[in-house]
């Protein structure tokens, strides 16, 4: 039950959140580069159509057979999946929540402090679940960090919940 972090307040659904899981959640990014890259805010409509294009002009220029590479490049995510350093954005459970029409802000619990942002802000965090494929469990079970990558080396630890007021 420690690892399980709930958001609540002035929200229309109470959300908890599990981070074990979302090793298996296809939203995961990884935080080794992440910061490193160029980030610009796309719309899911427009990563899944950079993927599916991908695959297509693979499928041409490869043909539509499973060349032996494939079962190396799983092999490849699965050793990245087991030793990589995994975060997730916020904003899909913020959403999941349906913050009232009157909410403004997003208030971080962690074990020492509180952190407060706007919702519009909140939007841009991203949650950091894993460290080199282990869970956060000495200084999480969640560290927070901010899109822009400023607080990589120092993000927000021991978080409890988060409050939407």
């Amino acid at each position: 039950m420690e690892n399980i972090i709930m958001i609540t307040g002035k929200v229309k659904y109470i959300i908890t959140l599990e981070p074990g899981v979302w090793i298996f959640d296809d939203r995961r990014i990884d935080l080794t580069t992440y910061f490193l890259t160029n980030n610009k805010n796309s719309d899911s409509l427009e990563e899944y159509t950079k993927a599916v294009s991908k695959h297509w002009d693979r499928e041409i220029m490869e043909g539509a057979i499973y060349p032996p590479t494939l079962k190396s490049e799983k092999k490849f995510e699965k050793e990245k999946v087991l030793t990589g350093t995994f975060g997730i954005p916020l904003k899909p459970f913020l959403l999941n929540a349906e913050p009232n029409s009157d909410a403004q802000t997003l208030v971080i619990h962690s074990k020492d402090d509180k952190y407060e942002f706007s919702l519009e802000d909140a939007y841009d965090l991203i949650v950091g679940f894993s460290k080199e494929g282990k869970p956060l469990s000495s200084d999480g079970p969640i560290h927070i960090y901010l899109s822009d990558g400023s607080n990589q080396d120092n993000p927000i630890k021991y978080v409890t919940g988060f409050t939407i007021k």
